[in-house]
C-alpha cells in the first residue's frame, strides 16, 4: 500500500521556491510515477492544508561523468502545490 509519505518526498528549498512562498505556492519532489490527485491528497493530509491546484513537470536527469565514463542521474518529479486562500505550510 502507498502512503503518503511514499509520494511526497521532500519539500524543496531553492530561490525560486522561497519567492513564491508568498503567493502560496510551494515546490516538492514526488514520487515518479504519482499523480495531481495524489500529490493533492497527500500534501492535504501531510501538512493538514488545503490545497488549490497542482501542476508537475519530470526534470531530466543530469550528465554526470565518473572516471572516463559519462552517466546519467534518473529523472525525477517536482510539484508546484498552490494553497488556498489562509492557509500556510510552516517551515521551521
Amino acid at each position: 500500500m502507498i502512503t503518503s509519505y511514499d509520494i511526497i518526498h521532500t519539500l524543496l528549498r531553492t530561490e525560486k521556491g522561497i519567492t513564491l512562498e508568498p503567493k502560496r505556492q510551494y515546490f516538492f519532489e514526488v514520487a515518479k510515477f504519482s499523480n495531481k490527485v495524489q500529490i493533492k491528497k497527500a500534501v492535504e493530509e501531510i501538512y493538514n492544508v488545503k490545497v488549490a491546484n497542482v501542476n508537475t513537470q519530470v526534470a531530466p536527469g543530469k550528465r554526470r561523468r565518473v572516471r572516463k565514463e559519462f552517466g546519467y542521474k534518473s529523472d525525477w518529479k517536482k510539484a508546484v502545490v498552490t494553497l488556498r486562500e489562509g492557509n500556510k505550510i510552516d517551515i521551521t
